[in-house]
């Protein structure tokens, strides 16, 4: 298994003064740095998001690229009523998917989900925590594709309730009520399966 960094790279701040629908226009019209700038708003979300689900820099960086290439070939499908973020960040989540070869490394994500939940700790020692991500990994493969996706988007991704019902085309208190049966679940699956996740 290849050895992931112990922090997702920082990637450059984007100019956040023009509005997403402004640029998707002028890159509709064929204006490349409109384009170019999109990329930049987007291109952290984009990878961070990747590197979730791979595990892998070095793949997640080739996912980010194709998103952005397969976003701009079916930007004229984009509906421009709609927020752009979600839009790709979907994209992403297809193409990661489907290259996915294995689990990965998930520590980052580890982290994010304790510290939003102290009710489930960690008893490992810091030099065991990429087995407990591991752990926590396949526990969370254990939920209903829908559960595993309201965890990934508002835990793993730390998207708003607002993202994640735009995301996912749903309500957003539909958003609140899935999460809620989501995180009951995991725990559930956690005593059960994986009581070493627990104190």
């Amino acid at each position: 298994m290849r050895t992931i960094e112990p922090s997702i790279p920082q990637l450059e701040p984007a100019d956040t003064k023009t509005p997403d629908a402004d640029l998707i226009l002028q890159a509709r019209r064929g204006d490349e740095a409109a384009w170019v700038q999109l990329m930049r708003l987007h291109q952290a979300s984009v990878f961070r998001l990747a590197y979730l689900i791979l595990g892998d820099a070095a793949e997640a960086d080739d996912v980010a690229q194709d998103c952005f290439i397969r976003a701009y070939k079916k930007l004229d499908q984009f509906d421009g009523e709609r927020p752009f973020r979600p839009w790709l960040l979907q994209i992403c989540k297809n193409l990661a998917r489907n290259r996915q070869r294995s689990l990965g490394r998930y520590w980052h994500m580890v982290q994010r989900f304790f510290q939003a939940h102290p009710d489930v700790h960690v008893v490992a020692a810091p030099l065991d925590i990429e087995a407990d991500a591991q752990l926590l990994w396949q526990a969370v493969r254990k939920l209903r594709p829908a559960a595993q996706e309201i965890i990934y988007l508002r835990f793993f991704l730390e998207m708003s309730e607002a993202e994640t019902a735009v995301s996912l085309d749903i309500a957003p208190g539909t958003v609140k009520s899935r999460t809620h049966r989501a995180l009951k679940q995991l725990r559930e699956v956690i005593e059960a399966e994986f009581p070493e996740l627990k104190t």
